[in-house]
């Protein structure tokens, strides 16, 4: 598989238009596009070589767009390409649900992660960079840290704060109004 750099303004609308969790680039791709899906184990080398041409504007496309200055990158992809609804559900509870969508998140977006210390409630953090100092925003935050990254979020919130906060970081992280809608109702 190759991989191809894209704008922002393309990798949103190409976000805005997924309709299931973890489905690809290239399905969505395809399915605007109307082409036939492939088996990507067997066809897709074969298929890929056949059309010189738009293989050939494919590539001009990737050089104007590394021709073009590029902004600090603010994605790797998209959190629906990570997560997996079969090990969400088997999280345990939903502090464990909310903790695995956050490292999804994470995982996705580490250039822009950061973002989610914006995320603050009337008198307490939501997020941090460490233990310490989320629990001197308030008393009986039960901190948890994002499995692999530097950041602690609170969890001892209702689940209906988890959802917003999930919608929330959605919403920092540039997905569209209907993804965080999305992401909110897998907790």
């Amino acid at each position: 598989m190759k991989k191809i750099e894209i704008d922002d303004e393309l990798y949103q609308y190409i976000a805005s238009n997924t309709q299931s969790i973890g489905e690809s680039a290239s399905t969505i791709l395809r399915r605007l596009l109307n082409l036939q899906s492939v088996d990507a184990s067997v066809s897709a080398p074969a298929k890929v070589d056949e059309p010189q041409p738009s293989q050939e504007a494919s590539e001009s496309e990737e050089e104007v767009v590394e021709e073009q200055p590029k902004p600090a990158p603010q994605s790797q992809g998209s959190v629906f390409d990570i997560l997996n609804k079969e090990e969400l559900a088997m999280q345990k509870g939903v502090v464990g649900r909310f903790l695995f969508i956050l490292a999804a998140f994470h995982r996705s977006h580490k250039n822009t992660f950061d973002r989610v210390l914006n995320i603050k409630g009337r008198d307490r953090r939501y997020f941090a960079t460490s233990k310490e100092e989320l629990q001197a925003s308030g008393s009986s935050l039960n901190p948890k840290n994002i499995d692999d990254s530097p950041y602690w979020v609170m969890t001892n919130s209702n689940t209906t704060r988890k959802k917003m906060m999930l919608h929330e970081v959605a919403l920092e992280l540039g997905y569209s109004k209907e993804q965080a809608e999305i992401i909110r109702d897998y907790l």
